[in-house]
């Protein structure tokens, strides 16, 4: 007896199922003499009215007089091995967007990473610079002091003297210290001592305001990277 496969109207195999069982569904109309049917040893998948003789269904069935158009074959199986397997369905789309949404974040990932390379390293030195500033902006009152301290006095002065303060009372935000004297070239000024824990650029550095006591200007330096001070104090 042979074993039957039969492919419902989406296509999709049914069986196996015997002699008795597709005569059974033809005659119960769930099947019709137009279902494609297959059984081992044959060859194309055919209409059921082509096995009607086969079926026992010849009174029922008329033959075909010519064969009728049909839609294209499933997948053939040779004689004696397995039935015809079901087409493997491709990727159905939301599939395909899934593939497409993972390797766009892939890309952006990567994009991101890069920009946050550029920018960060811009962004320290930005900050850092701004601190620097900021610290040369609260020695500004102190320049002031001390230029009139020389007009009055002559000479430069010292923390010691009256209108001044010992150096670590001059602390603040970015600023350690301030020591008021004179430098080795004979000009009076200032060394302020930076103080930025965590950002080895600045922490310990000194800031040095030169002040010519005969052009009457001021000269700024600093052992700070360039990149870190604003253009007036670069070297």
């Amino acid at each position: 007896m042979s074993q039957w496969f039969y492919a419902e109207g989406n296509r999709e195999r049914r069986g196996p199922l015997t002699d008795d069982n597709i005569v059974e569904l033809f005659r119960s109309g769930r099947i019709a003499a137009d279902t494609l049917l297959w059984r081992e040893g044959a060859g194309d998948w055919q209409p059921l009215q082509r096995y009607a003789a086969e079926l026992g269904l010849h009174d029922v069935i008329a033959a075909p007089t010519a064969a009728p158009l049909l839609p294209p074959p499933l997948q053939q199986t040779p004689a004696g091995s397995a039935p015809a397997p079901a087409v493997k369905p491709g990727l159905s789309g939301c599939a395909i967007a899934g593939i497409i949404a993972a390797v766009g974040g892939v890309i952006l990932v990567a994009i991101v990473g890069i920009l946050a390379a550029i920018a960060l390293p811009a962004y320290q030195s930005y900050t850092l610079r701004a601190k620097a500033s900021l610290a040369l902006g609260q020695l500004a009152p102190l320049k002031i002091e001390i230029s009139d301290f020389v007009q009055h006095n002559g000479r430069c002065p010292v923390n010691d003297d009256e209108g001044f303060r010992t150096p670590g009372s001059y602390a603040q935000d970015a600023i350690a210290s301030v020591r008021i004297g004179r430098f080795d070239n004979g000009h009076c000024g200032l060394e302020a001592q930076l103080r930025e824990p965590g950002s080895p650029q600045l922490d310990g550095k000194a800031l040095w305001l030169d002040y010519d006591t005969g052009a009457r200007t001021w000269q700024c330096s600093s052992d700070v990277d360039d990149r870190f001070l604003p253009l007036h104090c670069r070297s």
